[in-house]
């Protein structure tokens, strides 16, 4: 039975230890702690998850414990991307033989693939997947923007169920919201246009800062999805601050800083990404606790 691909996911983060492997165990209690906070789905190895400096085997493990850890209790969508058509595939295959729900693929970063390219590496992922796909328009990473045109003829494959839109641009997500097939799924990419995206007709978030706020940015997306704009506005505004500090830098530095002032995980990225500047985190914690996250939570570190 297929699910319905609606609601908040958290594009987690791939906690490492201070010698810089995969931190199996704080991974697994980053999952407990967001399914505990009412978390709808999760996104292992997305670009906040820094997948493209894991190699195949530590997405394959990441992805794995997510699955395992979840248990059967939200769905897993795992991301499957790369530049290379034949890379993205095997990826694909890969993932969807991990038991994950459904698989994020983005647009080859680098290569800037005319829409026809796009239109032929989609195709050969959706065909390789034996899970549903949702594209992932990045172009602030990827250097190419996907057009609707292009989305919606990618929309008429049989495995390809939504998008996940990063593109910050409201006309552009209408456009699709106006012309896709019914079925066809939505999602914001960018916290802060969730509530302009769902009351256009979206279906959701795949959130960055629900790594740090899952409980808040749900309701948020739960409100709006049930109509209840002002709530859902009212949250929005709360959170706002914290939208913001988490791009103070380039995503995930600002995320990993919060999360290990909160005790979750160790502040650590891999190269070429560097952790937080320390100017950044003072503006940082005050956006966390005026999203509500207890000052006593932050831990000097």
């Amino acid at each position: 039975m297929t699910i319905a691909l609606r609601g908040c996911g958290t594009a987690l983060v791939t906690p490492f230890t201070r010698e810089g492997a995969v931190d199996v165990e704080a991974l697994r209690r980053l999952v407990e702690w967001q399914i505990g906070e009412g978390i709808d789905f999760l996104v292992p190895c997305g670009s906040t998850g820094e997948a493209h400096t894991l190699s195949a085997e530590e997405r394959e493990l990441v992805v794995a414990t997510v699955v395992e850890t979840v248990a059967g209790r939200v769905p897993v969508m795992a991301g499957a991307t790369h530049n290379d058509t034949r890379q993205a595939v095997a990826e694909a295959r890969r993932m969807s033989g991990l038991g994950v729900t459904w698989l994020l693929s983005a647009t080859p970063y680098y290569n800037k693939p005319t829409p026809e390219g796009l239109f032929r590496h989609f195709t050969a992922v959706a065909d390789a997947a034996a899970v549903p796909v949702c594209l992932y328009n990045v172009p602030g990473r990827t250097a190419v923007n996907m057009k609707p045109d292009t989305v919606l003829r990618l929309a008429a494959h049989p495995n390809i169920i939504a998008i996940k839109e990063s593109s910050g641009d409201l006309a552009q997500v209408q456009h699709l919201l106006l012309g896709r097939p019914d079925g066809f799924a939505v999602l914001s990419g960018e916290d802060w246009l969730t509530l302009a995206i769902i009351t256009a007709g979206g279906e959701g978030l795949v959130s960055v800062a629900s790594n740090e706020i899952p409980r808040l940015m749900t309701q948020m997306v739960f409100r709006a999805l049930r109509g209840q704009v002002e709530d859902a506005r009212e949250i929005l505004f709360q959170v706002l601050p914290l939208l913001e500090a988490n791009f103070l830098e380039t995503n995930p530095a600002p995320v990993k800083a919060a999360l290990a002032a909160m005790g979750k995980i160790q502040n650590v990225l891999r190269l070429p990404l560097v952790p937080l500047s320390e100017h950044r985190r003072a503006p940082l914690l005050a956006a966390l606790r005026e999203a509500g996250v207890e000052t006593a939570t932050l831990a000097a570190r």
